[in-house]
């Protein structure tokens, strides 16, 4: 934990700002918004106020994968495993490829890293010792949680269909699991209030998400399990479903296997993001640790190779998920293509910059009744974020919360429009032009990378009438 921590800390500068975490920034305090409760943004506002540098916003995110490691050690250590078993879990996991992507930015999904093997390590307790005041612990964790994401239901759904088909049947009828989900509702109640009250946003956002993912989330889910926690660790998370089914002493948590199917099901059906399997593959993961603990005693020689795979498996998942290729080569390595988070870490600076240099071009005539909109909460992020030192207006952007935030002045005739909505929307105005291609100066390709950026005047109608054009969740 302590060696995760250094680790985290020290890259915690990183190449700059991801996109989710410009788009936090961008977020007034609420209950909730369109596509995430509150929970994170919160934390990213709070440690605004701290520094207004990166590595201020992934101290969360370093204190969850931290966390992380205590809680995945201890299912292997509530298993059985010895002190060479959670020695195992711990180094082996704590630098695989998942918890340090989702430990280097602060994501939706890093809470998700303490937050489900919690649910299930509390779940574990309540049969493993056949100790059912373990399970208003599993609602409070799940209470907790709703106000992270709601993505939880996906686990939740998945342990108990797991029960219930492999059992322990007589568990879901106990008075203390009522009792837990009695802890979750009433902890989860403002949260449910609010998404009731607005029409289900979580709902909205998860169809969006499914229809312009499912296509590539289908076919790919397959291999990247492979790739989670990294090759190198497939054997012991096989091992890990294979033992759960077969150890007589683990007979009360024999369901977590198929929970485990189940959760996949659910990942290929809903099509969502790749990584929703990830919470319960750690899991068996460390059940996996016990056994193959077992058999690396029984062996020097493969003890040995083990290790050094798993470091091996380390250090490959450290260059792929942390900032440690120099800015300046990373392009003609291939961590752009492999790592989402790392591109999307390039490049701000420069695209507000550009956006600044053609905002300038506006006529002073103009500029009073001008504004800026893109494409995209991470183009709308940076210019909040880095924009001040232009003089450039708060954006607008019809991306997910933002289009809820705020819409353009009635009174608007110039709009300089930033990134790839431009081919949409450029038929509501008179004239549309081009007048420049964003571009960053290390040549890394990600999603703003040759996008245009171009001013367009007099709107066709009123704003109130555009602006619902802008609106959209990809």
């Amino acid at each position: 934990m302590a060696a995760l921590a250094v680790l985290l800390t020290a890259l915690s500068f990183g190449y700059g700002f991801e996109r989710d975490e410009l788009y936090f920034r961008t977020l007034r305090p609420a209950w909730g918004y369109v596509d995430t409760p509150p929970l994170t943004p919160l934390l990213a506002r709070l440690a605004g106020h701290v520094s207004g540098s990166p590595w201020a916003m992934r101290v969360p995110a370093t204190v969850f994968a931290v966390g992380s490691v205590l809680v995945v050690v201890l299912i292997t250590r509530e298993l059985g495993g010895g002190r060479g078993a959670q020695a195992l879990c711990a180094w082996s996991y704590a630098f695989a490829a998942t918890p340090l992507l989702m430990g280097h930015v602060l994501l939706t999904s890093s809470l998700d890293l303490v937050v489900w093997p919690l649910v299930c390590l509390f779940v574990i307790r309540a049969l493993m010792r056949e100790e059912p005041r373990w399970w208003p612990a599993v609602g409070a964790v799940i209470g907790v949680s709703t106000y992270n994401k709601l993505l939880v239901s996906l686990l939740i759904v998945a342990l108990a269909l797991g029960m219930l088909i492999t059992g322990p049947r007589r568990a879901l009828a106990t008075r203390w699991l009522a009792i837990g989900a009695g802890v979750a509702l009433i902890i989860a109640v403002p949260n449910l209030i609010y998404q009731a009250t607005h029409s289900w946003p979580q709902l909205t956002m998860s169809r969006a998400l499914s229809k312009h993912n499912a296509g590539s989330v289908r076919i790919l889910m397959w291999p990247y399990l492979f790739l989670l926690l990294g090759p190198p660790l497939v054997p012991v998370w096989v091992a890990g479903l294979v033992t759960l089914r077969r150890r007589q002493v683990w007979r009360a948590v024999r369901f977590l296997p198929t929970a485990f199917v189940v959760l996949l099901l659910e990942t290929f059906a809903g099509g969502g993001q790749l990584y929703y399997p990830v919470g319960l593959l750690v899991v068996v993961f460390a059940a996996g640790c016990v056994p193959t603990a077992e058999f690396l005693a029984r062996s020097t020689a493969w003890r040995r190779t083990a290790w050094v795979a798993f470091c091996v498996n380390g250090a490959v998942s450290s260059v792929i998920a942390l900032p440690l290729i120099p800015l300046s080569v990373l392009h003609d390595t291939p961590v752009p293509s492999i790592n989402q988070l790392a591109k999307d870490q390039v490049g701000w600076p420069d695209y507000v910059a550009q956006t600044a240099a053609v905002y300038a071009t506006i006529p002073a005539s103009e500029a009073a009744h001008s504004v800026i909109i893109t494409s995209n909460y991470g183009e709308a992020g940076a210019i909040l974020n880095f924009g001040g030192a232009y003089g450039l207006p708060r954006p607008y952007s019809g991306h997910v919360e933002l289009y809820f935030d705020r819409r353009p002045p009635q009174d608007t005739t110039t709009a300089v429009i930033v990134g790839g909505q431009l081919d949409h929307v450029s038929t509501y105005f008179a004239e549309c032009t081009v007048v420049a291609h964003l571009h960053n100066r290390y040549g890394v390709d990600n999603e703003e990378r040759g996008q245009p950026v171009a001013i367009c005047r007099k709107p066709v109608a009123d704003w109130a009438t555009l602006w619902p054009a802008f609106q959209h969740y990809d």
